[in-house]
């Protein structure tokens, strides 16, 4: 069937024939694996990157006439706080699309409502407080540090580094004054649970199945706290000097596995997510499980940690890529 794979891209005078020579040469990105697994499965593919202006998206798609879009934008004109308005375009205009509708693309990205409405459904969530811009960051007296101080819009740990988490009043002010200025938003700051930092990856949507879980491991912390920093995220020189992996959870016993199973797929559910999502968990020392974040629209390139779970669950990578789509077909059927 026909797929348009719509993406953010740093291209936005190229054509679908421009990708596709990225694509055939193996270039490393998810939108290119997402279209060589949908292309593998014999599907006629569109490639369509978005910029700044989303005409040009509209007038493609019209154009070739998807069955479906595989909804891979995380950002629009380089905010990701804007990543719900693609979601929106498409289904104003009636194209069936893969992945969160605006509603959850919109409220997962905010920690503060995102942790609202989880403790509305009895999970566990830090405490925490908001600041927006021009804010005096006053503590509440419920907040005891150390405390972790993060950009209340962005994700990927955009924003989060070792001098995030802070030890008093003046550091906290000092961090706060950075996020406002920095990001220009608010600041959220939420007490730091120490504890296992594990990632839960979830496929489907009623049934929704609940993938193995990863674990985001430290091995030498040498006086650095133990937080998914972007550095420990996503740069591979500092990850392997820290000896920071990515490794699936072990010794986890088959109460707290079930616990973490509910937790994640109530979650799933309560924040309006589709088709796919991942929640970031901490496993406290007391085997209490904190949901740290909700991620509608989490990082799917081939071997990274979601497609990893995937296959360890048994789909390889054209039949994760190709499940996502036949989960957005049914529960929007022609």
């Amino acid at each position: 069937m026909k797929v348009a794979v719509v993406f953010d891209t740093l291209h936005p005078e190229w054509e679908d024939a421009d990708y596709k020579k990225e694509v055939d040469a193996k270039v490393e990105e998810a939108e290119y694996d997402v279209a060589r697994a949908l292309m593998g499965k014999e599907h006629d593919v569109l490639l369509v990157g978005v910029a700044e202006q989303l005409g040009w998206m509209l007038e493609r798609l019209a154009g070739f006439e998807p069955k479906v879009v595989f909804n891979g934008c995380e950002s629009f004109r380089g905010h990701a706080r804007h990543e719900y308005a693609i979601a929106t375009v498409l289904e104003m205009h009636g194209y069936r699309y893969t992945g969160s509708s605006p509603t959850g693309l919109l409220v997962a990205r905010n920690k503060s409502l995102t942790k609202k409405i989880l403790a509305h459904h009895d999970i566990r969530v830090p405490a925490f407080a908001e600041f927006r811009p021009g804010d005096k960051p006053v503590r509440p007296s419920e907040l005891r540090y150390p405390l972790i101080v993060k950009p209340l819009l962005e994700d990927a740990s955009v924003g989060i580094s070792q001098a995030s988490v802070v030890e008093n009043d003046d550091d906290l002010g000092a961090r706060v004054k950075f996020i406002h200025e920095k990001y220009r938003q608010a600041a959220i700051v939420e007490e730091l649970i120490e504890g296992r930092e594990l990632y839960v990856g979830l496929i489907g949507n009623d049934p929704v199945q609940v993938l193995p879980i990863v674990e985001l491991t430290f091995g030498d912390a040498d006086g650095d706290h133990r937080i998914a920093t972007y550095k420990a995220k996503w740069d591979e020189e500092y990850r392997k000097r820290k000896k920071i992996r990515n490794t699936f959870a072990k010794g986890l016993s088959d109460e707290v596995t079930a616990k973490i199973a509910d937790t994640c797929s109530t979650a799933f559910h309560a924040m309006w997510l589709q088709d796919y999502g991942r929640v970031d968990l901490r496993l406290a020392h007391d085997e209490e499980v904190y949901v740290l974040e909700v991620n509608p629209n989490p990082f799917i390139a081939r071997e990274n940690e979601m497609a990893d779970a995937a296959e360890k669950a048994g789909m390889s990578y054209p039949d994760f890529i190709e499940r996502i789509v036949d989960e957005a077909l049914a529960r929007d059927p022609a």
